[in-house]
């Protein structure tokens, strides 16, 4: 990023640093400029106020949510903005200080939010006067503020500038020499690099192109003007459903609509037609003529990615949607319709269909012979893998079968799905979205529970692991992950439910974080590190960003346990029964009690471990399902079945035990006990966790049945050893 000298020696790393910062906050610009409200009659915020270090700092941790902040990188970013250019009536405070709205101006283009509020931001901290207009100095100084943000973004702002500068020119359309906000908000909403710019978070209509500014690493050409993207970066907008690409000025010139995501006449309905659009489909052969399409004088079909010449387009109508036919929901399988039209019986509750911004209401019509595929991505799983994966969906599959589950949860998805008998679901996200997605199709009450695949995008992602969808996904190419799940194979698994029963209930505690088991409940030795873990993570997220960062903090709070023992001595602290048959752990030196649903924990530890082959005398116990197993014999024989309606109660004997099990140096914990219901009565305050969210309970008494069995679905054995790992 372009800075003179004397800017502080900020670097790429300390803005990759800032925004895993601005992820993690929740706050927005405009609610921390409360803080700096000046009092007056008019309620107006000191936007021409300058701020020094110290106002600096206190500005960037209310944003930022850190008290911690660094304090050398609060410097760095101090000394940047003391260099945005300025007026001379203005030199002597910028020696002093940063100005207000020169940094909410910054911060406000980054974060997230509706273009028309972000104009609106924008505007009100530059209209200094608060008169409604801004004048052509002020306009020029928000070019200077888009300038950089663009510059932080990595935008190639050589071919921006002219845009903006265009864009402003044209805003004022009176010719008065100044920009009143309807001008503003009206030039702004349509320019499509600017609103790139600051986000595209606007709800769009059908056949809209979704634009995002992309870096491409080959030749690549405009779709309007066919001239190739030129400058070190190659940057130009690109559709995130189409790929159709332009130059940024070229982007209001567009006259080829991104193809319609589903069909607005009942004729259309069952009809698999192609949607064309222009492709640069050079050196790539033609589907009919099989002779190879010249520079721009082709198109691909977005549904089945087939190429062909122009004056091939006519020879045939039919489209079977290519090697994801059995994943994609083809447009023509949504029908949209109005309130009025007859052809629904029941539309009072239109929370059962999706409706479109223009008011379509959208209804599924089954296709024979496919599995559609419900893609629900959780986009802040796995740092920006999430985002990434959701794009890469919208492009391959019908974007009105993915859904990002910051925008309404999964409920949208489910009920637009409502009436398919005959579907499954992706989940993209950790262990935890997972369980969310399970919550939400108990309380749907769907006809027909449909099985779920997991693209594991989490930290630990163990039941993912369970499941052979791999410990992490490393970025591969997603067709392969769909092939994966259509050769998948269903594999029940059991949920449980955990009722928490305080002896005192007017005894403050932290509140329980989820009354269902999906993988595992722990009290003890692996509950408190997990608790310092999360209320380290809750306070400072930007630290767990990776990974890497989660095991090596792991490691930190577990050697910090192994020193204090605070759950030493756990067998006077608990009594444990199964099925009203009590469990003797008096003779045991334990720390820990975990619960385990599945053979995986902490990313891949199995504290159940390998079983020995059973002999003859012990095949009857074997047979029964609901009987209690203690017998420390007949427990080293059993193996771990997810589906069995039985959980399995281990001992752990320390911090330093759970180390050596996670790092594959010791093989498991001691086994306890295999149980279809137990009963926990605490008597004094103990750390706990229920898939790895941990909270600190008061004296109570814990009872944990089964509840249901979810179906999961289970990965085909694979050759891309990088992908599925167990550990």
């Amino acid at each position: 990023m372009a800075q003179s000298e004397d800017a502080g020696s900020v670097t790429p790393v300390d803005f990759i640093q800032l925004q895993e910062y601005m992820e993690y906050s929740t706050l927005r610009v405009q609610d921390v400029l409360k803080e700096f409200h000046s009092g007056d009659k008019q309620g107006q915020t000191k936007f021409e106020e300058y701020m020094d270090a110290a106002g600096f700092a206190h500005f960037l941790k209310t944003y930022l949510e850190d008290e911690d902040f660094p304090e050398d990188l609060c410097g760095r970013l101090f000394k940047y903005f003391q260099h945005f250019e300025h007026d001379e009536a203005e030199t002597q405070k910028r020696e002093d200080g940063v100005f207000l709205r020169d940094v909410s101006c910054y911060f406000s283009i980054l974060e997230d939010g509706q273009p028309r509020e972000k104009l609106e931001c924008t505007f009100k901290l530059y209209d200094q006067d608060g008169n409604g207009l801004l004048d052509s100095s002020e306009v020029d100084r928000i070019i200077a503020q888009m300038m950089r943000a663009a510059e932080y973004l990595g935008w190639d702002v050589t071919e921006l500038r002219p845009v903006l500068k265009d864009l402003m020119g044209a805003i004022d359309v009176d010719g008065s020499g100044s920009v009143n906000l309807d001008e503003w908000i009206k030039g702004g909403m349509n320019n499509v690099p600017l609103l790139v710019l600051l986000g595209l978070k606007m709800t769009e209509r059908d056949g809209q192109h979704s634009w995002r500014m992309k870096h491409f690493n080959k030749p690549t050409y405009c779709n309007v003007c066919q001239g190739m993207l030129l400058g070190l970066a190659k940057q130009g907008l690109c559709c995130t459903y189409c790929k159709y690409t332009v130059h940024s000025q070229c982007a209001n010139k567009t006259a080829e609509q991104c193809p319609p995501t589903f069909v607005r006449s009942k004729k259309e309905l069952g009809v698999p037609a192609h949607d064309w659009i222009s492709a640069d489909c050079s050196s790539r052969k033609c589907k009919v003529c099989h002779k190879k399409i010249k520079h721009f004088v082709g198109s691909r079909c977005v549904w089945c990615q087939e190429m062909r010449h122009d004056d091939c387009l006519k020879s045939c109508v039919t489209c079977e949607c290519g090697l994801l036919k059995d994943h994609i929901l083809p447009p023509w399988a949504i029908y949209a319709f109005s309130g009025d039209d007859n052809t629904s019986n029941s539309l009072e509750d239109t929370s059962m269909f999706n409706v479109t911004p223009d008011g379509h209401i959208l209804q599924i019509v089954p296709v024979p012979d496919i599995h559609p595929l419900l893609v629900f991505v959780n986009p802040k799983s796995g740092g920006k893998q999430g985002e990434r994966v959701l794009r890469k969906f919208q492009y391959l599959l019908n974007p009105r079968q993915i859904y990002n589950l910051r925008n309404g949860g999964p409920v949208p998805g489910l009920n637009f799905f409502r009436s398919l008998h005959d579907y499954r679901i992706l989940v993209c996200g950790g262990d935890g979205t997972v369980g969310w997605i399970l919550d939400a199709i108990d309380k749907a009450e769907l006809p027909v529970r449909p099985p779920v695949a997991i693209l594991p995008l989490g930290t630990g992602n163990d039941l993912a692991r369970c499941l052979r969808w791999g410990g992490g996904y490393d970025g591969s190419d997603l067709r392969d992950v769909l092939k994966d799940i259509a050769g998948s194979v269903c594999a029940p698994m059991d949920r449980w439910n955990v009722q928490v029963i305080p002896d005192d209930p007017t005894e403050d505690g932290d509140p329980v974080p989820y009354p269902i088991i999906n993988n595992y409940f722990s009290i003890g030795v692996d509950a408190s590190i997990a608790h310092r873990f999360h209320h380290m993570r809750e306070k400072h997220p930007h630290k767990f960003s990776s990974r890497v960062k989660n095991k090596l903090w792991y490691f930190e709070f577990a050697t910090s346990e192994t020193i204090s023992a605070s759950c030493k001595n756990l067998k006077d602290c608990l009594t444990i029964e199964c099925c009203g048959v009590p469990l003797d752990i008096t003779s045991l030196s334990l720390e820990g009690i975990a619960v385990v649903n599945i053979p995986s924990m902490h990313g891949g530890s199995n504290l159940w471990g390998e079983s020995k082959k059973a002999d003859k005398s012990s095949h009857h116990a074997l047979d029964k399902s609901a009987e209690v197993i203690t017998d420390r014999e007949l427990l080293k024989t059993r193996s771990q079945d997810m589906s069995d309606k039985r959980l399995e109660v281990l001992g752990l004997e320390g911090a330093m035990e759970m180390g050596q099990i996670y790092t594959g140096l010791k093989s498991a914990g001691l086994r306890l006990a295999q149980t279809p219901q137990i009963t926990i009565k605490t008597l004094k305050p103990l750390p706990m966790q229920i898939d790895g969210e941990p909270w600190m309970q008061p004296l109570c008494t814990i009872h944990i049945t089964h509840k249901n069995q979810a179906n999961m679905l289970m990965a085909p054995p694979s050759k891309r050893s990088g992908f599925f790992h167990l550990k």
